[in-house]
C-alpha cells in the first residue's frame, strides 16, 4: 500500500490496535485522543500526537475516528476543534458505532465543508482490531470507496454495503442486536442446564455440536464465562447504547421487534445490576443470581 497520510481520533481499546496496524503498513498517522496514556505507545511507534480533532484534520486527507458514544463522535466531528474546522481533511471515516440518525447528522454537518462522511462501523472486538480481522461495514459513493479501500482493508474485511450515510451503520445494529441476542437466550439456557445438574461444559460441547451454537457458545461463555475471568473485551453498558439504537430505528421503519425488546431489557437489567463497565459477558449474572446458580468450569 501506498504511503499514507492518515488521522485518527480515539485511540482507545479500538482505536489503538487499529492506529498500531496503519502504522506497521506504512501509513504517516496523526492522532488524537484525551487519554495522554493512550497516545504514548503509539507515539513511540511513529505517531505524531495532537492536541484535537481540528489539528488532526489539518495533518491528513482521510480522518478516522473510534469513539464511544454518539453525541462524543458528533462533538470530534462538529464541535468546536472538531474536525469540521480542519484545514486539509476530505474524508471523515467513522468506525464506531452510532446509528443512523447520528451518522447523517454528520455527514450533513461536514459535507458544508466539502468533507465527505462515511460510516464504516466495525465489528470483531478487541482480538479482531488487534489482528486486523474486523468486518467493516463501509457506506458512501464508489469514488469515495476506491479512495478509502487501501485504508480500511489493513484493520479488517471490507465489505462495501450501501451508497448512504447511516446504511453501514444499520448494518451494525443488526449485527450487535443478534450478538446480544446469543448472549442473553444462551446464559438462560445453560443457567438452566446448571440448575438441573448438567455440567456446564459439557452444556456446552453438546450445543456446539448441535444445532443450537452461536457466537455465545462457541466463543463467549467457553472462553470468558466457565473460568469466570468475563474478559471478552466489550462493555455491557456500550452493548445496552447499541441495541437502543437498533431499537429506535426499528420503531422509525415500522418494524417490530419483540424478542430484540426483551433482549433490550435483560441489557437494561444487567446494566443496572453490574455497571455499565462490566464485560458484555457478565450478563449471565442476572441469570445466575435469579437462579441461585453458578456457571463454573474449572
Amino acid at each position: 500500500m501506498a504511503l499514507r497520510s492518515v488521522g485518527f481520533v480515539g485511540v482507545g481499546r479500538m482505536g489503538g490496535p487499529m492506529c498500531r496496524r496503519l502504522i506497521e503498513a506504512g501509513n504517516s498517522l496523526t492522532i488524537f485522543d484525551k487519554s495522554d496514556a493512550a497516545m504514548g505507545p503509539l507515539e513511540a511507534l511513529g505517531a505524531k500526537r495532537v492536541g484535537s480533532p481540528a489539528e488532526v484534520a489539518s495533518e491528513a486527507e482521510i480522518v478516522l475516528a473510534s469513539l464511544p458514544t454518539p453525541p462524543i463522535v458528533q462533538a470530534a466531528a462538529l464541535g468546536p476543534d472538531g474536525v469540521l474546522e480542519g484545514s486539509r481533511v476530505k474524508i471523515f471515516i467513522d468506525v464506531s458505532t452510532t446509528g443512523s440518525t447520528y451518522a447523517k447528522r454528520v455527514a450533513e454537518g461536514l459535507k458544508a465543508k466539502n468533507i465527505v462522511a462515511v460510516d464504516a462501523p466495525v465489528s470483531g472486538g478487541v482480538a479482531g482490531a488487534e489482528k486486523g480481522t474486523l468486518a467493516v461495514m463501509v457506506s458512501c459513493d464508489d469514488q469515495t470507496f476506491a479512495t478509502i479501500q487501501p485504508v480500511v482493508e489493513v484493520i479488517g474485511k471490507v465489505f462495501h454495503v450501501g451508497q448512504l450515510p447511516g446504511q453501514g451503520q444499520t448494518m451494525k445494529l443488526l449485527n450487535n442486536l443478534l450478538s446480544a441476542t446469543a448472549m442473553a437466550i444462551s446464559s438462560e439456557a445453560v443457567v438452566m442446564g446448571v440448575k438441573a445438574g448438567l455440567d456446564p461444559r459439557q452444556v456446552i460441547d453438546v450445543i456446539n455440536a448441535g444445532s443450537g451454537r452461536n457466537t455465545a457458545t462457541m466463543d463467549k461463555i467457553p472462553r470468558c464465562v466457565l473460568n469466570r475471568k468475563f474478559d471478552f473485551g466489550f462493555a455491557i453498558g456500550l452493548l445496552n447504547k447499541d441495541v437502543r439504537l437498533c431499537m429506535e430505528e426499528a420503531d422509525a421503519m415500522g418494524v417490530p421487534m419483540i424478542v430484540g425488546s426483551a433482549v433490550r431489557q435483560m441489557l437494561q437489567i444487567g446494566t443496572a445490576s453490574h455497571g455499565a463497565d462490566a464485560d458484555m459477558t457478565e450478563l449471565i449474572k442476572v441469570m445466575e443470581d435469579w437462579a441461585g446458580v453458578v456457571v463454573e468450569s474449572k
